[in-house]
């Protein structure tokens, strides 16, 4: 499992092959990985503590972050392993399944600022991930404040891309009323725009393109919508539930 969103149940519940197999309360989920410590990716650790035994996969900086809050101590360490793993060094999270995580521009928690923040990218606290296995090779980007030849770089050759799309244009909070903060505050990369990712993006060759990690107020989520047209004009898919990458 990549991150493990606050809504980890609903996902679980809706997919049949999460569904217990060994209990009432065991999911055959046996490794997440870790992108970030932001509470969207971590919050539904707490939903897998049921002594289910699975291993976490994180760089030291996004593990030593957990540690920090104690809640997660629930995640009993006989029970549920925590592994760092190192950019640029393949591991398997599961037998079969190849994962080299990578840094990309992004920031600390927004839990952890306190009365600081940085929008400089800070190593190990956000990172993007390939996948290969089965003959497929997936770049996982769920976090993105920019786009730096770096990561661009590593786009090459993947069949598919799940990419940050967390807001359409970088105000969608504010024209919703919903918060005070941009994307870019919060780092995340806006869709739309001559800085955005689908023009950023735009020259990568990568048959299927996936926005993934969509906040409520994005209108792409509308059905119909000027911007969800947009976005698949440009080749791009909004990710929903159910959603197979490979039929």
């Amino acid at each position: 499992m990549l991150n493990a969103s606050p809504d980890i149940w609903q996902q679980i519940a809706r997919t049949g092959d999460l569904h217990p197999r060994v209990s009432a309360r065991h999911s055959p989920i046996k490794a997440v990985l870790l992108t970030s410590a932001e509470i969207d990716n971590v919050a539904g650790l707490l939903t897998l503590r049921e002594r289910q035994p699975f291993a976490i996969f994180a760089t030291h900086k996004i593990l030593d972050t957990l540690a920090l809050n104690q809640i997660f101590d629930a995640l009993a360490p006989e029970i549920v392993q925590r592994h760092p793993v190192h950019l640029g060094q393949p591991f398997e999270p599961v037998a079969g399944l190849s994962a080299t995580i990578f840094a990309v521009p992004g920031k600390i928690p927004l839990w952890r600022e306190g009365a600081r923040y940085t929008y400089e990218h800070d190593p190990d606290a956000t990172i993007g991930v390939i996948l290969e296995g089965a003959g497929k090779r997936i770049a996982f980007v769920p976090a993105c404040a920019s786009l730096d030849e770096d990561l661009l770089s590593r786009l090459v050759g993947v069949d598919a891309l799940l990419f940050d799309g967390t807001v359409f244009h970088d105000d969608d909070l504010l024209r919703a009323g919903a918060s005070e903060k941009t994307g870019r505050r919060m780092g995340h990369i806006p869709m739309a725009g001559e800085d955005g990712s689908i023009a950023g993006l735009a020259d990568t060759q990568v048959p299927q393109r996936i926005f993934i990690h969509i906040n409520n107020t994005n209108p792409v989520l509308v059905d119909g919508s000027a911007e969800r047209r947009f976005v698949e004009q440009k080749g791009w898919i909004v990710a929903h539930d159910g959603l197979r990458i490979f039929p």
